[in-house]
């Protein structure tokens, strides 16, 4: 049987963040058969990622069974949902899938769980799309419900008492529960409102740290941080690939996308000291990209361990 990987492994907030071990995952998000997905996992592992994580959207392969054929395909990357719309499953027999794949996967499982968001998909699903504040509240009878199905489940998860939880978001709630219940927190750094786009800048990201930092009180310390990378840009000219991507992000001021965490973007070098000063700064040591960044945010890796 397993154990949980925390506090001892992955702890992001230890006494000197600028000494923490980074881990670094990857979120595919684009294969359509077996043998695709194969060699996209034994190349994250290659590279030396340390996670490997499926999403969990209509129209893409679902999450558990991919997982699994990941496992059978690697022997050292942790496997991880990136993030379950929980609003899509029965709390019960959601155990009972994710205690069975994390046995398949000999207990590397990270379960990462969210609300859902994309309002489409609820209604190709036939579900009512419920406020985000239900959205929420149904993510939380979840989890208790969870912790306690893993506690009667025959057979059981293999790392007692739950794989490690993931939770992220960027709004008081979501952050206020994952500070709470999770073991891992995931920054957006971004949400939607009705008047566009509206990301998280330097001065506010320091605000959402402090706030979960406030509302997990003394199990702060234990708190892996996690951030979603948008993107990864390898360029010399750090200038130009900033006004780039304000064409991109609703016309949002180049000057202001340099200031955004979640944006890596200059050279290797450059990107590499951004990673390190997100680290210092806000205590992030858990930094996941999408799969098209997968080979660009590895060439960094070498200068970060």
């Amino acid at each position: 049987m397993a154990s949980r990987p925390f506090p001892v492994l992955y702890c992001a907030r230890v006494a000197d963040n600028e000494q923490a071990p980074f881990r670094f995952g990857v979120n595919l998000l684009g294969f359509t058969s077996h043998e695709e997905l194969t060699a996209k996992v034994r190349e994250a592992e290659r590279l030396g990622y340390d996670v490997v994580c499926i999403p969990d959207h209509l129209g893409f392969p679902a999450p558990f069974p991919s997982l699994v054929a990941a496992a059978r395909a690697t022997s050292r990357v942790r496997l991880g949902t990136f993030v379950l719309n929980t609003a899509f499953y029965n709390p019960v027999l959601l155990a009972r899938d994710v205690a069975s794949t994390d046995r398949l996967v000999d207990g590397r499982l990270d379960l990462g769980l969210g609300t859902g968001y994309v309002e489409s998909e609820f209604d190709r699903a036939g579900i009512p799309f419920p406020t985000p504040g239900k959205r929420i509240d149904h993510l939380k009878h979840t989890i208790a419900e969870l912790r306690r199905a893993f506690d009667e489940l025959e057979p059981a998860p293999a790392q007692r008492p739950t794989p490690p939880l993931l939770l992220g978001g960027h709004g008081d709630r979501m952050l206020r529960l994952a500070a709470r219940e999770a073991d891992i927190v995931g920054f957006t750094g971004h949400s939607y409102t009705p008047s566009g786009l509206v990301v998280a800048n330097a001065e506010e990201m320091d605000e959402r740290v402090a706030f979960v930092r406030k509302e997990a009180g003394d199990r702060a310390d234990e708190l892996e941080f996690n951030l979603l990378v948008q993107r990864v840009v390898v360029t010399d000219d750090r200038a130009a690939a900033l006004e780039k991507l304000s064409r991109e992000f609703f016309d949002i001021p180049a000057d202001t996308l340099g200031q955004v965490p979640y944006l890596l973007v200059g050279t290797l070098d450059e990107i590499a000291e951004q990673v390190r000063a997100h680290r210092a700064r806000y205590g992030i040591t858990y930094f996941t990209v999408l799969d098209n960044a997968m080979t660009d945010f590895a060439a960094v890796f070498d200068r970060l361990r």
